[in-house]
C-alpha cells in the first residue's frame, strides 16, 4: 500500500479531499525501523506524529517497580503519538518495533498547522482520543480481578480480532508473539504465562507454527465467559 492510500484509510485524514490528501501526504517522510528499535520513549518531547506503514510496534510503559507493560500493539494504519502532539505533553508511553518495518512521520509544527487549516482533522483527533480512552478504561475494568487464565484468553481474543486471519476454522496471528510479550500484556510473570499457555496447547486451544500462534477463538471466548 502506498503512502496516499494508507493516509486515506486512517480516521484522521479520511475526510480530506483527494487534493488536500495529496498535499498532506507530501509532508510525511518514511523511516525504517528494526526489531527492538525505539521509535520514541516515554517522557520524550512530542516532536513527531507517526503512522505505521509496515510492521508492528508495541506501546510500552514502565511501572514504578520497573516492570514493562505492553499497552497495545500497533499495525499498519495505526496512528501513534497524537495524544502528546495534540496536547503538548510528553509521549505517555514508549514505542518499540517488534520486527522490521516502516513508519511515516510528520513534524509536530506541520501537524499543528494542518489542524488550523483543516478543522475536520482536529475533530477526528478528539474522537480518536475518546475512543482510546474508552478502550483503556474497558481494558482496565476487564483485567481487574480476573484470573491469569482469563486475562490471557482475553488478550489473545483481542489480538485475534486485530491481527488474525482465518486458517482452517481457527485464527492465526499474523505477528510473532513471545511468551514474554503475553506476560507483559496481562501483567503476569513469564513462568505463570508459560504454564497457562502450555495448558492451552495441551487442550488444543493454542498451537504454534513458525513462531506464530493459532487460536481456537470459540474456546478462548468460553474461558473469558467463565471467569
Amino acid at each position: 500500500m502506498d503512502k496516499l492510500q494508507l493516509l486515506k484509510g486512517t480516521t484522521l485524514f479520511s475526510a480530506l479531499s483527494p487534493q488536500d490528501l495529496s498535499v498532506v501526504s507530501a509532508l510525511f517522510t518514511e523511516e525504517e525501523f528494526e526489531k527492538d528499535q525505539y521509535i520514541f520513549t516515554e517522557g520524550d518531547p512530542p516532536d513527531w506524529l507517526y503512522i505505521v506503514k509496515e510492521g508492528t510496534i508495541k506501546m510500552v510503559r514502565q511501572s514504578q517497580s520497573g516492570r514493562e507493560m505492553i499497552l497495545s500493539i500497533m499495525t499498519a494504519g495505526d496512528v501513534i503519538g497524537e495524544v502528546a502532539v495534540f496536547d503538548g505533553g510528553p509521549y505517555p508511553a514508549t514505542a518499540q518495533g517488534m520486527g522490521r518495518g516502516i513508519i511515516l512521520k510528520l513534524a509536530k509544527k506541520e501537524f499543528v498547522s494542518l489542524l488550523k487549516r483543516h478543522p475536520s482533522i482536529a475533530v477526528e483527533v478528539i474522537g480518536d482520543l475518546g475512543r482510546k480512552l474508552r478502550a483503556a478504561v474497558n481494558v482496565a475494568r476487564e483485567l481487574r480481578g480476573e484470573r491469569v487464565e482469563g486475562r490471557i484468553a482475553m488478550v489473545l481474543l483481542k489480538l485475534a480480532r486485530k491481527v488474525g486471519i482465518l486458517v482452517e476454522g481457527k485464527v492465526m496471528l499474523t505477528i510473532p508473539l513471545t511468551r514474554q510479550d503475553v506476560a507483559d500484556m496481562v501483567g503476569s510473570t513469564i513462568e505463570t504465562t508459560i504454564r497457562v499457555i502450555s495448558r492451552f496447547k495441551k487442550e488444543g486451544i493454542v498451537s504454534d507454527s513458525k513462531g506464530k500462534m493459532t487460536l481456537d477463538v470459540k474456546r478462548l471466548a468460553e474461558i473469558v465467559k467463565e471467569m
